[in-house]
């Protein structure tokens, strides 16, 4: 073994490590589970393949009372992690969206978008763009689509990074469109959005608060030119932000949570932007970032799934 094998040359815990030699240590979000029929809600899950030419997956969900025939929204949903941890197949995720599908009644595409490093930024951005576009092009292949999905019903949605790509496609819709896609509104979960210039209470998370988000997206993204304020991560530089793809957005921040001030100043950002749609923005007290998808059982996490069910079948 080589004597530098164990010197660290990244460090972000609780979440990877990255030895000097190369080698990178996944501390979390690394467990799989296979799909199901969830015993508690009787929500179905299957795996399918997307583009198998770059191992690109998705976990697609069906609540219980699915009707072949009936259809209902479609959610294109993108998973957390920063850009680096957990998966489409994790216990946290597959426990997140049956309870989200048995209360919102929805069809789910859940997409497993490669990670950073050994896939840096934008390769998530272009995995979950294909993902995008593979669900909503499956009304004569995939049969749970095609049986149970309404077309002119998509949303899209996503926490922490995952709600951060899904603005960037909500974005990337907006100037490239899809023809028969009634794309109507997404959902941003504790969205991953940051910038260089400290705004609201940032700075009371102090300096290595601040310190882990400019490292991490550098990380993640070590191709950037802007840094942490290329347009994909601060949305305030964002030229093509008022084109927006959606007309409706909902917005969870948590008091506790450093990307808390990002998510309220998406509200104004959007505002003076000149986006006509709609937007609310929900501040949860007391909570941490993502509370819901770790604990989406919990008070809160019911209450919140709950509020996005509505919002999934306005």
């Amino acid at each position: 073994m080589a004597a530098n094998s164990d010197e660290i040359l990244h460090d972000f815990p609780p979440m990877i490590r990255q030895y000097k030699d190369g080698r990178i240590e996944r501390l979390m979000g690394t467990e799989t589970v296979p799909p199901s029929v969830d015993p508690e809600t009787g929500v179905q899950s299957k795996d399918v393949v997307i583009a198998p030419e770059i191992n690109l997956y998705a976990r697609l969900y069906l609540p219980k009372s699915a009707i072949p025939g009936s259809k209902l929204p479609l959610l294109v949903y993108f998973h957390g992690g920063g850009f680096v941890v957990e998966s489409a197949f994790s216990p946290l995720y597959q426990k997140h969206l049956n309870c989200l599908v048995a209360e919102a009644k929805v069809v789910v595409v859940s997409v497993d978008y490669r990670l950073a490093p050994e896939h840096p930024l934008p390769v998530a951005y272009e995995d979950a763009w294909l993902g995008f576009k593979w669900a909503v092009s499956q009304s004569n292949e995939e049969e749970w689509i095609k049986e149970y999905a309404e077309l002119n019903r998509v949303f899209l949605g996503g926490d922490s990074a995952g709600g951060n790509i899904a603005h960037n496609i909500a974005v990337r819709f907006g100037a490239e469109k899809l023809d028969g896609v009634n794309f109507i509104g997404t959902f941003l979960n504790c969205p991953f959005f940051w910038g260089k210039e400290i705004i609201g209470n940032e700075e009371t998370h102090g300096i290595t608060g601040r310190d882990y988000a400019d490292r991490l997206w550098h990380y993640a993204c070590p191709g950037t030119t802007k840094g942490c304020d290329d347009p994909r991560i601060n949305p305030g530089k964002d030229l093509k932000l008022s084109g927006l793809g959606c007309k409706k957005l909902m917005v969870y921040v948590a008091e506790k949570d450093i990307l808390r001030s990002r998510g309220l100043f998406y509200k104004e950002l959007l505002g003076k932007r000149g986006w006509d749609g709609e937007i609310e923005v929900v501040d949860v007290e007391g909570e941490n970032h993502c509370y819901s998808v770790e604990y989406p059982t919990g008070e809160k996490g019911k209450e919140m799934i709950k509020r996005v069910a509505s919002f999934l079948n306005q």
